[in-house]
């Protein structure tokens, strides 16, 4: 599993300066770091994040829709009820961040790293994910139904009530996920890779999602 970073590992650590006023909407952010900042309500949709780094910020409520962020690295962030649908995410980090009925649909997420996060209702819907990573984090009642998901994978995570109705996966590892509880649609299955044991305890939503109905 690859570790989270520190601030002071990211490659353009030296060159960030402190941010002093919150993002606007479409405004460009270069090689900013935005620390124990309270953002909750801001209005920056179609804002652009380059090499920007953000700790302990408060995002709730925060409306960053069609956002960009492209090698920005996140820790101990708060999305609640936070709009980022269509948002795009490339070579990025969040690390002990909380997202909680947060709106992530349509968003594009490629080589983005997940740490130790929780996320609740989170919406997914007809998102595209690409080289993703949970790990160690917590998904409860997360939302991928009509998401494009290929090589993303959930190392120590818990996936509880996530649905993949109508999902196209592709290399979706869950081997070494946990507390699987999932709603899988079936012509979603085609993708996934499981355990052997992850199969039995997965059979009974298996055989729901292909209408079987078992009688003892």
């Amino acid at each position: 599993m690859r570790p989270p970073r520190a601030l002071t590992d990211l490659p353009y650590a030296r060159f960030l300066t402190e941010a002093e006023a919150p993002p606007a909407r479409s405004g460009d952010c270069e090689t900013l770091h935005f620390a124990g900042m309270d953002l909750s309500g801001v209005r920056a949709d179609g804002a652009r994040f380059l090499e920007c780094a953000f700790s302990s910020v408060d995002f709730t409520e925060a409306h960053l829709r069609a956002a960009f962020f492209n090698d920005v690295w996140m820790q101990s962030v708060r999305f609640v009820g936070s709009a980022l649908g269509e948002s795009r995410w490339i070579d990025s980090e969040i690390s002990v961040g909380s997202l909680a009925g947060t709106a992530l649909f349509g968003s594009e997420l490629t080589r983005v790293h997940f740490v130790g996060c929780k996320l609740v209702s989170v919406n997914l819907r007809e998102a595209r994910l690409r080289d993703v990573t949970f790990t160690d984090c917590t998904l409860d009642g997360v939302d991928f139904s009509g998401a494009t998901l290929t090589d993303v994978s959930f190392p120590g995570s818990s996936l509880r009530e996530v649905r993949f109705d109508r999902a196209k996966m592709k290399n979706v590892d869950l081997r070494e996920a946990r507390d699987l509880s999932l709603h899988v649609a079936p012509d979603a299955l085609s993708g996934l890779v499981i355990t052997g044991l992850q199969l039995l305890d997965l059979a009974p939503a298996f055989a729901q999602a292909l209408g079987v109905r078992v009688a003892d």
